[in-house]
């Protein structure tokens, strides 16, 4: 049976959509992840991003979102 694991980052940025699409992106990028729910919240300045895989493929994923939003 294949292990699978849910991630539920949150980054400070919920107003920006452009941004937040650039974040998610780098998560799919990942073999065997899934994203499952984008919540954007305008008043916090804060994205709730959900996303399912292999463990290794969700640490993956959590790195590159992370690295992605550090590079804008």
């Amino acid at each position: 049976m294949q292990q699978l694991i849910e991630c539920v980052p949150n980054f400070s940025e919920g107003r920006d959509m452009a941004i937040i699409k650039q974040i998610t992106d780098a998560i799919q990028t990942v073999d065997g992840v899934m994203l499952l729910d984008v919540d954007p919240g305008k008043a916090t300045n804060r994205t709730v991003v959900t996303f399912v895989g292999t463990p290794d493929a969700v640490v993956e994923a959590a790195f590159r979102a992370i690295k992605r939003l550090q590079s804008l």
